[in-house]
């Protein structure tokens, strides 16, 4: 999609069910070994009363929806703020959703961001800024 075609109110979604190796490979990736994460004993006892996905695995599905979907391949992901409002455990399914809230002069849009669980309720919230690709020049 090209910044021409962007527009106020448009939205986009990507839904995954996150697996046990969803959270492992994540963990590798980053070097988070939180209990939390990988220690079902320790998280257990933990106030989640067992493990949790990473916040970050979670938020790095909107990037999926940016770079993907709205505005898609070429987007430059600039700025995003996030606020983890619950816990996502192995076996949910999740749906970033992306929304276009407003145009910006350079290309640049911020949209609304959210990952919801499978009961509807939102386990990240935030708000994006991306530059949106240009449509090439005819030649």
């Amino acid at each position: 999609m090209y910044s021409d075609e962007v527009v106020v109110g448009q939205t986009a979604e990507f839904r995954k069910t996150v697996t046990e190796t969803d959270v492992v490979l994540f963990a590798g990736i980053t070097g988070d070994l939180n209990p939390a994460h990988i220690d079902e004993v320790a998280a257990s006892a933990s106030r989640f009363g067992g493990r949790i996905a990473h916040g970050m695995l979670s938020a790095s599905f909107i990037s999926t929806v940016l770079g993907t979907r709205l505005p898609g391949p070429g987007t430059i992901y600039l700025e995003q703020s996030l606020r983890f409002t619950a816990p996502v455990r192995i076996g949910d399914t999740v749906t970033a959703r992306v929304e276009v809230a407003e145009l910006l002069p350079k290309r640049r849009a911020r949209l609304t961001t959210t990952v919801l669980n499978q009961n509807g309720e939102a386990v990240v919230e935030g708000e994006a800024l991306v530059m949106v690709p240009a449509r090439p020049a005819a030649g």
